[in-house]
């Protein structure tokens, strides 16, 4: 176990963004110091799905720091441009030299770590599509491998887990327990219950159009998962801030620039609203006016909304948008529901309204979302390409 908690968590153009998030939050809320550093010019990057991440540092200035961890996602192009970057090569080469641990994920233990001969030696897991290249693929199949201090893991569905081992590496299994009961994990089966079957229809059956509004203090996970997996699965999905600036400083300070402020698309057609929860980002949707015009409109013209954790009972409840719905949301907040007798579940939809809980239930969520536009298949696939079961 390490005394101090210094970590680093590079990112480039085309890194998987739901691999670096939930690697940055899960590591904060246990107590490291995580410095997000681009290996680019400049602070902010492009990920995989669109996301636009701002970095704290660029990594050619972090070559004098000491890291206890230094954890790379994956991700295409993202983890060649991680290989590539001779400043994060010496820093990792370092952290191998003077027995400090290292990790990466998906793409990147295959891309990275091994073209700079740095799981020589040691088992390690990567993405399916990048196993020829390890040159010890023995424990490929496993979800997360740790040998000595270097940890490896699958892809986007098996983040989570990877996330929460760096944790237990560097504080152990108490904290890692305690890290755990907030994010809400799956234990046992799945639970997503449905009232009201109703059919979710886009004026683009192809194409569905979502928004995702974003404030200071939103859970990054949980807005990053959405619109990563919606993207993935081919929807158009526009994040819009509701701030006075593009750029949020979501619950765990990562900071991510929307597309839009939440004003330029007021009035745009939308097939769909989902709200991230986090607080006190919460709350700031909940104060937007333009926020609640959108969402009373979007109620009234029987079109699809929903939120998750915090957001149903802080903003859907308080606009009246819930009424006479089933719903559910992050424990401390079920109370503030009107109607409690679903919030066990996960994942609720009523009709043309979908809930759910927090960060560890988002995946199943926004697979939810997909299902309910696209169909169970389209979930599948768009499940089984993240390595995460539907």
């Amino acid at each position: 176990m390490f005394a101090l908690s210094q970590v680093l968590v590079p990112v480039a153009d085309g890194t998987e963004e739901m691999e670096a998030v939930i690697v940055i939050d899960v590591l904060r809320r246990a107590g490291a110091h995580v410095t997000v550093a681009s290996v680019g010019q400049e602070p902010k990057v492009t990920a995989s799905r669109g996301v636009k991440l701002v970095a704290d540092a660029i990594v050619s200035e972090c070559g004098d720091e000491k890291y206890d961890l230094v954890v790379l996602p994956g991700g295409m192009p993202g983890a060649e441009h991680l290989r590539d970057s001779k400043a994060l090569e010496d820093i990792t080469r370092g952290q191998a030299q003077e027995q400090r641990a290292y990790a990466a994920i998906c793409a990147a233990p295959a891309v990275a770590l091994e073209s700079w001969g740095l799981l020589n030696g040691l088992k390690a897991t990567c993405y399916p599509s990048f196993v020829s290249k390890l040159s010890d693929p023995s424990s490929a199949e496993s979800r997360v491998v740790k040998d000595g201090l270097v940890v490896t893991s699958r892809g986007p569905g098996t983040a989570m887990e990877f996330a929460l081992t760096l944790v237990e590496q560097l504080y152990g299994k108490e904290k890692t327990q305690e890290v755990s009961k907030g994010l809400i994990l799956l234990e046992g089966k799945p639970t997503k219950l449905e009232f009201n079957q109703t059919a979710w229809a886009a004026k683009v059956p192809s194409k569905p159009q979502v928004l995702v509004p974003i404030a200071n203090g939103s859970e990054e996970m949980e807005a990053v998962i959405i619109i990563d997996v919606l993207r993935r699965a081919g929807m158009g999905v526009v994040v819009a801030s509701v701030e006075e600036t593009l750029q949020i400083v979501a619950s765990r300070k990562v900071k991510i620039e929307a597309d839009n402020l939440i004003g330029e698309v007021s009035s745009a057609h939308f097939d769909a609203i989902f709200l991230p929860g986090g607080m006190p980002g919460a709350e700031h949707l909940r104060d937007s006016k333009e926020l609640q015009s959108i969402l009373a409109r979007q109620a009234k013209d029987s079109r699809v909304y929903g939120a998750i954790c915090a957001s149903p009972a802080v903003v859907l409840e308080a606009n009246k948008i819930l009424a006479g719905k089933k719903a559910t949301a992050f424990p401390a907040f079920q109370s503030k529901l009107s109607d409690q007798s679903a919030v066990e579940a996960r994942v609720v939809i009523d009709g043309l309204v979908a809930t759910s809980q927090g960060p560890g239930t988002a995946m199943e969520f926004a697979l939810a979302i997909v299902d309910k536009f696209s169909g169970k298949d389209s979930a599948v696939k768009t499940a089984e390409a993240m390595l995460f079961s539907y």
